[in-house]
């Protein structure tokens, strides 16, 4: 482990590298700040740009938008009580009544510190247990990374949705779309119906830009009905002198530190992501306080816990990733192609050809929760404003980044056919409300699953055996038979208290 410290900090510590991760923890920033605009979406129209780049710039590129985004969503949750991101809904509930008492600059203050205090307990999280979990892989056989497969995609699908028999379906059409293309063992082409360039298959960026980035437009120029325009910011509601008493710190960091660690369990789990780390993180600051009357009045102790779980989600859905390649969530899906356009195939093996560049990938991840902070620091007045851009302006410039990123990736016309293909796709699945997340993660971890299915099969004779020879393998299967048991558990009870509340009016 400490032999790859020194060669990673010479990978690392180079002007490009920093500059890389500023411009990412300042795009993040502005994108997670507008209402709308969320860290998926930032991070697919400028994916292709990291194309061009070498690995380490190009990762600390991405990792600046998607732990800045964690952080950005807070401003405008605070400002106009509107979450930038999702998972900035728990910060909104006592951000935005800081606000309406005067505390605007306090509010935005102490989201800025939980965010960094979370990402950075979070980066030393991945930093030394990452390799510890990838010497356990290591040891992994086909069939047992089959069943990791299995186990991604079983949380996956229950997980996104308020329906997991519609998740399931989702992810099933992300695992058909993965087949398109060459057989992976014999060559042979499959669903290609007399196309050519289908040979080869779909690149992941493609689907993202149509199933994400194009049906984000589609959905926002829906739900406005012709109705442009932004809620406006008044700035005069950030003119106090964002002073955070001793008492009010000192009743922060409990929620921090307890926030952090639930952050990093739920980012480990595949398929999570910050939004519910943010909302546990709240709760169980919640029940801890002794002032559990401020919460939701104006808690800086809530805010404290909303904002460090959900950056402290940032590095542990990196462990996955990089150990197993199973992608945490939806966002780390997209830094996996990244990594593969490099050469990078996450497993043990990367840790010890590449342990350089993963070092200084994780490392790296330390200081850009540092230019987050520093940024967010001195920049806070024109993060406000940005709060107020027009739609009529965003959307246009949306577009056109989302055509030129798919156009840019081989130079083809097709693919940007193929995105608006995946745009109706998604918009079709989105009328018969079925989730599309699941399209994504079932997509990426498709190839893999097949992979490892077959050749498990090959090497015992067709024999379905193989699946229970190891202990690994037995507990994989315990681990998805309790996470489906649970799931269902969960979606019942969900049912019957939905019926009690119908009921009820």
């Amino acid at each position: 482990m400490f032999e790859y410290f020194l060669p990673a900090l010479k990978e690392l510590f180079s002007i490009e590298n920093f500059v890389w991760m500023n411009v990412g923890v300042f795009i993040g920033s502005v994108f997670a700040a507008i209402p709308g605009l969320t860290v998926m979406l930032c991070i697919i129209l400028f994916l292709p740009f990291t194309y061009s780049m070498e690995a380490v710039p190009g990762m600390m590129f991405l990792l600046g938008i998607y732990c800045a985004g964690g952080y950005g969503g807070s401003v405008s949750a605070i400002l106009i009580n509107t979450p930038g991101t999702p998972h900035a809904a728990a910060t909104m509930l006592d951000g935005y009544p800081l606000t309406q008492m005067g505390r605007a600059k306090a509010a935005l203050k102490a989201a800025l510190n939980a965010s960094t205090f979370g990402g950075i307990f979070s980066a030393l999280i991945l930093l030394f247990l990452a390799p510890q979990v990838a010497k356990i892989a290591a040891k992994l056989g086909t069939a047992e990374y089959f069943l990791v497969c299995m186990f991604g995609l079983t949380v996956i699908a229950g997980v996104s949705g308020k329906s997991m028999i519609k998740g399931i379906i989702a992810a099933c059409v992300g695992l058909l779309i993965s087949t398109i293309g060459a057989d992976p063992l014999t060559s042979y082409d499959r669903f290609t119906f007399g196309v050519d360039r289908l040979y080869l298959g779909i690149d992941l960026a493609i689907c993202i830009i149509g199933v994400f980035a194009l049906l984000q437009v589609l959905t926002k120029a829906e739900d406005d009905n012709g109705n442009s325009g932004s809620m406006k910011l008044d700035t005069s509601k950030i003119t106090d002198d964002g002073i955070i008493t001793k008492d009010e710190k000192r009743r922060m960091r409990m929620p921090m530190i307890v926030s952090s660690i639930i952050g990093v369990i739920v980012g480990i789990i595949p398929g999570t992501g910050s939004g519910m780390a943010s909302w546990i993180g709240y709760d169980r600051a919640k029940a801890m306080s002794k002032h559990k009357d401020e919460f939701g009045k104006g808690s800086f102790e809530g805010i404290a816990a909303a904002e460090s779980a959900n950056n402290a989600v940032t590095g542990a859905t990196l462990i996955p990733l990089l150990t197993l390649g199973i992608p945490g969530d939806g966002v780390v899906a997209l830094m996996l192609s990244a990594l593969m356009i490099n050469g990078l195939n996450p497993g043990l093996t990367l840790f010890t050809t590449q342990g350089n560049i993963m070092y200084a990938i994780m490392i790296g991840l330390i200081f850009i929760n540092i230019f987050m902070f520093l940024q967010g620091k001195f920049l806070l007045k024109l993060f406000a404003k940005i709060v107020s851009v027009p739609q009529e302006i965003l959307t246009p410039l949306v577009v056109i980044f989302c055509f030129a990123g798919a156009y840019s990736i081989n130079k083809s016309h097709f693919d940007v056919a193929m995105a608006l293909v995946f745009c109706v796709l998604a918009w079709v699945l989105r009328k018969l409300d079925i989730p599309v997340v699941p399209i994504l993660l079932g997509f990426v971890l498709g190839r893999m699953t097949e992979i490892n299915f077959r050749r498990a099969l090959q090497l015992s004779d067709g024999s379905p055996s193989i699946f229970i020879d190891s202990p690994f393998s037995i507990a994989f299967l315990i681990l998805i038979l309790i996470t489906i048991i649970t799931m269902v558990r969960g979606k019942i009870i969900s049912n019957k208290e939905d019926s009690s509340s119908n009921i009820a009016k």
